[in-house]
């Protein structure tokens, strides 16, 4: 962990074990209680909705934020405990359109932010170099909460964003009040990237060695190639959710951000090992690389229809989480949790909250 004289000098980097079974409108706290390892506060209860209820967010807002001007959605009561949820790839705010609302009737001040490259997130200077690597995005959000003299928050995320939040709770715990963590623990250690997967699991990843070729990142700078790249993935990765096309092409919005290409293709390059990180990030992936412990209370969710999971038990990654901590399945779900599964996702970050 980085202590706070540390912490500050980060963030002028901008400057200068119990399975639990939830279905998509689940709502049983008993159920939540009892996969538990240590009992908690009680927590409210979510009030079910189906998935799609709403639609688009009443309050986008923009703030200067280390080396960004970030976009972001917000909801619910200015001075109210503060849940951040943070998206993957390829989606953007409006995976949770409808956890925001549930949340923010619960009392919470949710932020909802678009990633680096994403949306109406932009680069302050044309020469800050466009990485995706994971230090980069987590410290993004940290710097997101200082400009928003955000102290402490739960942070809830999958995909990219469970690595952000992930990746948050590790290196600067006291940020982090509590953790939703879809796929359990995310951070990337490269290495261990050299190490070909079955074969199956490899075709589920064919994207990531696409983006390995010039080929691939020519299709990522062409809009109607990205375009249907990304509904590809969509369709692929939530074999039960039953999108509308006007549900891809508000997400779809997100793609048209000048620096998405860059961001993304590095990311997975960088994974890979196939891409530098940037050098003022280097301590900090040094760091990551250890493996860190997550001490924060922790919920970490695994989808059951999720093609990137070999297993939806936790095991694998169980060691990772020292603090008080459940493991759920939400059974039916694929990649995309919150947005499929709304109320079993806003579930987690109040119970999360309570542990």
């Amino acid at each position: 962990m980085i202590n706070r004289r540390t912490f500050t000098k980060a963030v002028g980097l901008g400057v200068g074990a119990t399975a639990v079974s939830v279905g998509a409108a689940s709502n049983a706290p008993a159920a939540f209680a009892a996969g538990s390892d240590r009992p908690g506060r009680p927590a409210p209860v979510i009030p079910a909705i189906a998935p799609g209820t709403h639609t688009t967010f009443t309050d986008l807002k923009r703030v200067r934020a280390g080396v960004l001007d970030i976009g972001y959605a917000e909801a619910g009561p200015k001075h109210g405990p503060v849940v951040i949820c943070l998206h993957g790839w390829p989606y953007d705010i409006h995976s949770y359109v409808d956890v925001a609302p549930l949340l923010a009737d619960a009392g919470y001040r949710v932020i909802v932010p678009y990633l680096r490259g994403h949306g109406t997130t932009t680069f302050l200077s044309p020469t800050t170099v466009r990485t995706g690597q994971q230090s980069a995005i987590a410290l993004d959000i940290v710097a997101l909460m200082d400009a928003l003299k955000i102290h402490e928050a739960v942070l809830a995320g999958f995909d990219w964003g469970s690595r952000a939040a992930g990746t948050i709770a590790a290196l600067w715990p006291e940020r982090v009040k509590a953790l939703v963590a879809v796929s359990g623990y995310l951070i990337v250690n490269i290495p261990s990237q050299k190490n070909p997967l079955p074969p199956k699991a490899e075709h589920t990843w064919w994207y990531q060695y696409y983006f390995a070729t010039d080929r691939g990142r020519v299709a990522m700078e062409t809009k109607q190639n990205r375009h249907d790249l990304c509904r590809l993935v969509w369709d692929e990765v939530s074999p039960t959710w039953k999108f509308d096309d006007a549900t891809f092409e508000r997400t779809a919005a997100a793609f048209e951000n000048p620096d998405y290409a860059a961001i993304v293709i590095h990311n997975y390059r960088w994974r890979l090992g196939l891409a530098d990180g940037e050098r003022r990030y280097d301590r900090y992936e040094q760091l990551l690389a250890a493996r860190p412990v997550i001490t924060v209370p922790t919920i970490a969710l695994d989808p059951a229809l999720d093609p990137f999971l070999a297993t939806t038990d936790g095991t694998g990654y169980r060691k990772f989480f020292t603090g008080r901590y459940e493991h759920r399945v939400l059974t039916g779900i694929g990649h995309n949790a919150p947005q499929e599964a709304p109320t079993a996702f806003a579930q987690a970050v109040v119970d999360a909250d309570h542990l």
